[in-house]
C-alpha cells in the first residue's frame, strides 16, 4: 500500500539554483532532462513521464528560466512551463472539471506522448517521477498566483531557478507557499466518519479535511475542523503520515481521532457526511457499495482508510 508524491529523489541540489554557470553547463549536458508542464498537466508517455532536452521544439513556448528540480541517478532534472502554447482544439469545460479527463497533444511531441491530468496518472507513474511532477505543478501554480509583491504591490520576477520571486521595485523576496492541511479519520467503535464536498465526483466519500489556521497545532486543527463540519467532538488525536498534495499547493497531515458523540450536524462546507461500518467501508473500498465510492487511489485518505481496514491503526 502506498500513496503518491511522497518520495524523495537523490538531491534537490539547492546550491545550483543560484549558480548560473552550473545551470548553463547542466542545460548543455545531453543527460539533462526537462519535464514540460502545460497548465498543471505533466507530459506523459508510455508508463511514465515524457521528457525533453533543451533543444526539443516542444519547449519553444517555455517560460524562462526553467525550474531546476535537482538530481536523480540519471543526472540533472528541470521542468518547463509551456502554458503559452494553445492547442488547436481545447475543451475548456473539461479543464474546469474536478477531474479533467481531456488530453492535449503537442504537434512536436513524441508519438504517444500527451499532457494529462496528474490526479489520473499519479499511481501509474514511477514513484520518483510522480514526485517530480507534483513539485513542478505546485511551483508553477505558485508562480502563476504570486506575480505581484505582497509588500508593495509591484510586479515580481522569477529567481533562483524557480524557487523565489523578487520584487522589481522594493527587492522583497518571496518564497514558494505550501498550505498546511489536516486530514483525519474519525472512528467510533467499528465505524468510520466519511464526508463528501460539493462538486466531488458522484458518490465519492473521503476523510474530513481542513486548513490549519495561524496559532493552531495539528491536534487543535483536527478537533476544530471535525466539530465545525459535523458537530462531532473528538479525542485521542494521533498523527499518521503526511503527503504533498499539489492541487494546488498543500501539505496534508494525516491524523486519526476517536469520536465522543455520533450525532452529525452538517455545516455548509460539506454536502454530506455519514458513519459507515467497517463492513460498509470494505464494500466501498472494493467498489461494491451501492452509494459510496472510496477516496482516490494514491491519496493519503485512501492510504489511511486502508490502514484502518487492515487493523493497523
Amino acid at each position: 500500500m502506498r500513496f503518491a508524491f511522497g518520495d524523495a529523489w537523490q538531491s534537490r541540489n539547492a546550491t545550483y539554483r543560484t549558480d548560473p554557470s552550473a545551470l548553463s553547463a547542466s542545460l548543455n549536458d545531453p543527460q539533462t532532462r526537462i519535464l514540460p508542464i502545460w497548465r498543471g498537466k505533466p507530459h506523459l508517455g508510455g508508463d511514465g513521464l515524457s521528457w525533453a532536452t533543451v533543444t526539443d521544439p516542444i519547449l519553444a513556448h517555455a517560460r524562462q528560466p526553467y525550474l531546476y528540480l535537482g538530481q536523480d541517478g540519471n543526472g540533472d532534472v528541470f521542468a518547463a512551463d509551456i502554458s503559452g502554447w494553445e492547442p488547436d482544439v481545447l475543451d475548456r469545460a473539461a479543464l474546469a472539471m474536478f477531474t479533467d479527463t481531456s488530453i492535449q497533444i503537442h504537434p512536436d511531441a513524441p508519438k504517444g506522448a500527451y499532457f494529462g491530468e496528474l490526479r489520473l496518472a499519479m499511481m501509474q507513474l514511477p514513484r520518483i517521477e510522480a514526485a517530480f511532477a507534483a513539485t513542478a505543478r505546485a511551483l508553477f501554480n505558485w508562480h502563476r498566483t504570486h506575480r505581484f509583491c505582497s509588500a508593495c504591490g509591484q510586479p515580481t520576477q522569477n529567481a533562483a531557478s524557480g524557487w523565489e520571486r523578487v520584487c522589481t521595485t522594493c527587492a522583497a523576496k518571496h518564497f514558494p507557499r505550501t498550505d498546511p492541511v489536516v486530514i483525519m479519520l474519525v472512528t467510533h467503535g467499528n465505524s468510520l466518519l466519511l464526508g463528501r464536498s460539493h462538486g466531488w465526483p458522484e458518490r465519492m466519500y473521503s476523510a474530513l479535511a481542513g486548513f490549519i489556521e495561524p496559532g493552531e497545532t495539528l491536534e487543535a486543527a483536527v478537533a476544530r475542523e471535525v466539530s465545525e463540519e459535523t458537530g462531532i467532538q473528538v479525542r485521542d488525536i494521533r498523527y499518521m503520515a503526511s503527503q504533498p498534495w499539489p492541487f494546488p499547493n498543500s501539505l496534508m497531515f494525516g491524523c486519526i481521532a476517536q469520536a465522543q458523540n455520533t450525532d452529525i450536524t452538517l455545516d455548509d462546507e460539506l454536502e454530506d457526511a455519514q458513519w459507515l461500518s467497517r463492513e460498509e467501508v470494505l464494500l466501498a473500498w472494493t467498489g461494491a457499495h451501492p452509494s459510496v465510492l472510496p477516496a482516490r487511489k494514491g491519496s493519503i485518505a485512501h492510504h489511511m482508510i486502508g490502514q484502518w481496514l487492515a487493523g493497523r491503526v
